[in-house]
């Protein structure tokens, strides 16, 4: 899946990922991860979620990571804020108070870019990925942020053969193959959300389990 499928996502309003309201289950769940209220978050393929908003609400600094820059742009217009625009290596940086979107290649993301970082919210970035790319983001997330950094992942767990992504199957063994040599990992919840899901109905897709998964990274990087 290449850059140019997301670019044509954005620029077509195909954007029946986007959710018009706050995730209920980073509401639900994050404030249990005991996180100080000044954290920065990690926020990777965010989009323009407004779960950006309500982190930066918390008091919390968010550092987003999107390819498509009229997500970027889509953003602080509907939110009527003036970003402060800036370059930092490969990344187009739009700044406002306790926000910052970088437009560009999450894989060329690096440590010093990601200092400060000690929180992670992943709620549509592995989900977004074909299974040869999850390998690699997760390999290179684990090696971006610290030991000690908490966070939540929500993924989606059906029949592939059913219906094809994105949002791609993520299912349980996968997550743990991935990311539970650098994560510990325990599932907050588990909740079946098929009668919730017309595209999921409609296409045949018999099961759809949503899983939120909550993460402390081990020693090392």
């Amino acid at each position: 899946m290449h850059a140019d499928f997301w670019q044509k996502r954005w620029e077509q309003d195909q954007i029946g990922f986007h959710l018009a309201e706050v995730n209920p289950y980073l509401q639900r769940y994050w404030p249990g991860l005991g996180l100080p209220t000044d954290a920065r978050v990690l926020v990777p393929l965010c989009g323009k979620s407004l779960d950006l908003i309500w982190l930066a609400n918390q008091g919390f600094q968010v550092l987003g990571i999107e390819l498509a820059e009229k997500a970027v742009e889509d953003f602080f217009r509907e939110h009527n804020l003036e970003p402060q625009l800036s370059q930092r290596g490969g990344f187009k940086v739009y700044a406002h108070g306790p926000i910052q979107l970088w437009c560009g290649d999450f894989f060329a993301l690096t440590v010093e870019d990601v200092a400060g970082c000690t929180a992670l919210y992943d709620r549509a970035a592995m989900i977004a990925l074909p299974p040869e790319m999850r390998q690699r983001y997760a390999a290179h997330l684990n090696s971006l942020l610290p030991a000690g950094s908490k966070g939540l992942l929500i993924a989606m767990d059906y029949d592939q053969s059913q219906l094809d992504g994105p949002p791609f199957a993520v299912l349980d063994d996968e997550v743990r193959e991935r990311l539970g040599s650098a994560w510990q990992l325990e599932v907050e919840v588990e909740r079946d959300i098929l009668g919730e899901s017309w595209k999921f109905l409609q296409n045949g897709v018999t099961r759809l389990v949503e899983r939120v998964y909550r993460l402390e990274k081990q020693g090392g990087r």
